[in-house]
C-alpha cells in the first residue's frame, strides 16, 4: 500500500463525518483531493445538500467539476466544520501547514469554523515539529529586509521559488520556507512570527484541530485532539 492508498483511506473515511445541510470547510492539498471526489459521490448518490467553503483556487474548481455547491466564506453565516490536511503534526496535536501556499485561506476557514478533522497519512505524524520547512507569507514591500531578519535569528530562511520568479500566494504575496530543524516552543515562534511587520500569517495551526484521522495499512486511526 502506498502513499496515495493511505491519503484515499483518510479522504473516504472523513467524508462520513458530513451531513445533510452542512456547510464544509474544503482543504487544500493531495488528501483532500480524495475527500473532495469521495463527498461528490455521497452528493450524487445521496442527494445530500451541501455547502462547500474552498480554501484555495483547486479545491474549488474541482469542487464545482463534481456537483458541489461552492461558496466564499464571506458568503456563509457559519461553517460546521473544515476538513483539511497537514504537513506536520506533533505529539501535541499541533500542526505546520502551508506547503501548498494556502495556509492563509486555510487558517481564516479553520478559526470560523465549529468544528476541524485533519486527514494525514502516517507520515506526517512526528515526535515534535521543525523538520518541515515552517511557511510564512509576508508581502513582497520589504520582504528582504525579513529575510534578514528571519536569517539573523537563525531561521534559515529561504523564499518559495520557481525558477527564478517569487511564487506567489492566493493574496499574490510571497512565501518564505524556515528551516527550523526542531521547534522548541511553537506558541512563542508563532508570537514573534505575528509580531513582526510585514508578515501576513505562518503555518503554525495551534490548538485548531478536534479529531485527527491517520491512513495505515491496516485501516484508519481516529485521535481525538481536544
Amino acid at each position: 500500500m502506498n502513499q496515495d492508498d493511505l491519503k484515499k483511506i483518510v479522504g473516504i473515511e472523513a467524508v462520513k463525518y458530513i451531513q445533510d445541510g452542512m456547510t464544509v470547510g474544503l482543504g487544500t492539498g493531495s488528501t483532500v483531493k480524495y475527500l473532495v471526489e469521495a463527498l461528490g459521490q455521497r452528493i450524487k448518490d445521496e442527494h445530500l445538500t451541501i455547502i462547500g467553503v474552498p480554501t484555495s483556487n483547486r479545491t474549488a474548481r474541482r469542487a464545482e467539476q463534481l456537483g458541489i455547491t461552492v461558496k466564499d466564506i464571506d458568503e456563509v453565516d457559519h461553517i460546521d466544520l473544515t476538513i483539511d490536511g497537514a504537513d506536520q503534526i506533533d505529539e501535541h496535536y499541533q500542526g505546520i501547514k502551508g506547503g501548498g501556499i494556502a495556509h492563509l485561506r486555510e487558517k481564516i476557514v479553520a478559526i470560523n469554523s465549529r468544528k476541524n478533522i485533519w486527514i494525514v497519512d502516517e507520515s506526517k505524524l512526528t515526535k515534535q515539529l521543525g523538520s518541515f520547512p515552517l511557511p510564512v507569507e509576508v508581502i513582497p514591500y520589504g520582504s528582504q529586509q525579513l529575510f534578514k531578519k528571519f536569517k539573523k535569528r537563525g531561521y534559515n530562511p529561504k523564499f518559495r521559488m520557481d525558477g527564478n520568479r517569487f511564487i506567489l500566494t492566493h493574496s499574490k504575496n510571497y512565501i518564505i520556507d524556515l528551516g527550523l530543524g526542531k521547534m522548541g516552543d511553537p506558541h512563542k515562534l508563532a508570537k514573534n512570527l505575528k509580531d513582526m511587520t510585514g508578515v501576513v500569517e505562518h503555518g503554525l495551526f495551534l490548538d485548531l484541530v478536534n479529531t485527527i484521522i491517520v491512513g495505515h495499512e491496516d485501516g484508519p486511526e481516529i485521535i481525538q485532539a481536544r
